[in-house]
């Protein structure tokens, strides 16, 4: 007998826990069988077993509830998985874009299977090099080129058309060269197992999605190779409509560019700074990211139009705004938004990086010669830096006039500072 508890007080404790409401419990009792049955089944029990029991008997019962609990874990993962694939394929039919669909599958997948790498790598069969268009790991990475022959998984992958999955890459004979290179170098390798699952479209192959774990993680097996390679090719007839999309809207993609764009500077006009404000923001707000704002103002410009004329003028925009285009990166957004003022649009940016960046770009400005060889103009601006989310923060022009209220702190302190 237990002290303070009995045997059914016990299971009644266990069962109100909720991370033990599935566990299998036997009750071995020395109860009447009828009336221990009816109370430890009711209280939760898998089984009942009436004491003097059977050792044989018992094994049995103990065997049967462990087969159930494998079935019922089956199941569960069967179910899970396939609501995780059900849940990235509505989201891949939200968008249209293939870089956006590329970024949505190794974001997914990565967290789906809690593995802190995952990239989608187009090459073909023979290629030298690929091409990654998304990493988990880092989401700013774009069409980066690769030499596949530091990858022996991925050209075994594209050469077999079959999926590749290594548990132990420090000793698999498939990187013995690469890891004499990596020692060569000096490089260190925390991959400690890969899955490279080959895809196709238009029947034809045309890329890696590749998993990769590190030490201290769970290695990769069969069943994450099955359950991404699910997801892949499931989603390729996404990727081929998002091409085909592109395809058809490329010509009118340059006209609309044309129309989008200040004739002056070569940014992006007012209105399309609204629309790509606006996209960043939904983006942001639905996938959880930070975003930052930049409204550049050039300190006294209305001097030089006095005193240098306005064709002067315009070479100072017009150089400023090759500048911010030189300086920003492929996902950022610059405009001109009217007059001397400039909006560069920071995506997946946050406050640290938005200030870092916006006091490199105010000191540059400031050391540089505009205008002429002959006749050099220096310039100095202000900068206001707005980031979301924001509570103030809920339309395109809000977000704008966050960062105009910023830049009018600057202004205010004497300008040619950076302000948040």
């Amino acid at each position: 007998m237990m002290p303070m508890v009995d045997g059914l007080q016990l299971l009644q404790r266990i069962r109100s826990e909720p991370e033990w409401q599935d566990l299998p419990v036997l009750m071995i009792s020395s109860m009447d069988p009828e009336d221990g049955t009816a109370k430890a089944l009711g209280l939760g029990a898998s089984d009942f077993v009436a004491k003097p029991f059977r050792v044989k008997e018992l094994l049995a019962r103990v065997e049967s509830q462990l087969k159930r609990g494998r079935e019922l874990r089956m199941a569960h993962e069967e179910s899970r998985a396939r609501g995780a694939i059900a849940d990235i394929l509505h989201e891949l039919t939200d968008s249209v874009k293939s870089d956006e669909i590329y970024q949505i599958l190794a974001r997914r997948v990565a967290r789906a299977l809690n593995i802190s790498r995952c990239s989608l790598v187009l090459a073909k069969p023979g290629d030298v090099y690929g091409t990654v268009v998304a990493a988990y790991e880092n989401p700013m990475l774009r069409n980066l080129r690769i030499e596949l022959a530091r990858y022996p998984e991925m050209l075994k992958a594209l050469e077999t058309d079959q999926p590749v999955i290594i548990g132990d890459v420090p000793s698999d004979p498939l990187f013995v060269e690469v890891r004499a290179m990596w020692a060569r170098s000096g490089t260190p390798v925390p991959t400690q197992s890969v899955v490279a699952l080959p895809f196709r479209m238009r029947e034809e192959q045309c890329g890696v999605l590749y998993l990769r774990t590190v030490h201290g993680e769970a290695p990769l097996g069969d069943e994450d190779a099955q359950f991404a390679d699910t997801v892949i090719k499931a989603a390729v007839a996404a990727i081929e409509k998002a091409h085909d999309f592109e395809t058809v809207v490329s010509d009118k993609e340059r006209l609309e560019f044309l129309a989008a764009t200040d004739a002056l500077t070569g940014c992006l006009n007012r209105r399309a700074l609204l629309e790509a404000v606006a996209h960043e923001v939904d983006r942001a707000r639905r996938y959880n990211l930070v975003l930052a704002l930049l409204m550049v103002d050039l300190d006294h410009f209305k001097r030089i139009n006095d005193t240098l004329g306005h064709l002067v003028g315009d070479t100072v925009l017009r150089q400023l705004g090759e500048m911010l285009l030189r300086d920003a990166r492929s996902v950022d957004a610059v405009a001109r938004y009217g007059g001397e003022e400039f909006v560069i649009l920071l995506p997946e940016t946050a406050a640290h990086g938005a200030m870092m960046f916006a006091d490199r770009m105010r000191q540059r400005i400031a050391n540089f010669s505009f205008g002429e060889p002959t006749r050099p103009v220096r310039i100095t601006v202000s900068v206001g830096v707005a980031c979301f989310p924001d509570p103030a923060v809920d339309t395109p022009e809000s977000f704008i006039a966050l960062a105009d209220a910023a830049l009018y702190r600057a202004k205010a302190d004497g300008r040619n500072v950076v302000r948040q």
